[in-house]
């Protein structure tokens, strides 16, 4: 497998973060994963505790713990970005984004952008600077639905967002 290398002198921000539960690490969470290590020279990476996964209220079973961190470190690795990443268990929505001087920027996707932006509140009432937000848009599958992990574990589609079953057309 090829990695990816980025210059990290070439990067826009020293610290920069990202979150999630990251369970069945498919091509959407790769891509948001890889966006936060091409603008940031560090990169923190929340991975959602099993019980702050369970009050995400997912419909759906989530793997445990230390399953997702083997598989998000399997990644990082792969890329040859283990040695510029700092992973961390995520308790609650905000981790360290609403505390450190140090972060610079955060990296979201357009469903999770609304959570930035509250950060950047409660950075604010702290008197912090607010973080840059780098949104990225939804990765789309093969029939342009975002791909999700709720799709892939209902059987729709893979990782990479291949159909897997044939989903009927909605009637008009």
């Amino acid at each position: 497998m090829y990695g990816l290398w980025v210059d990290p002198s070439m990067s826009l921000f020293k610290l920069v973060a990202v979150g999630g539960t990251f369970d069945e690490l498919h091509k959407g969470h790769r891509t948001l994963l890889l966006k936060a290590f091409e603008v940031g020279e560090r990169v923190l990476i929340g991975l959602c505790t099993d019980d702050f996964a369970k009050l995400l209220r997912k419909n759906h079973g989530i793997a445990p713990y230390h399953e997702r961190l083997r598989e998000l470190r399997k990644f990082l690795k792969d890329h040859q970005l283990l040695g510029r990443a700092e992973v961390f268990p995520l308790e609650d929505p905000y981790g360290p984004t609403v505390c450190s001087n140090e972060i610079e920027a955060i990296v979201v996707s357009r469903e999770t952008e609304p959570r930035a932006h509250e950060i950047n509140k409660i950075r604010e009432s702290r008197g912090l600077k607010p973080l840059e937000i780098l949104t990225i848009e939804m990765v789309p599958a093969e029939d342009r639905v975002p791909i999700s992990t709720t799709r892939i574990y209902r059987g729709e589609i893979d990782r990479e967002g291949r159909l897997l079953r044939t989903v009927s057309p909605r009637k008009l």
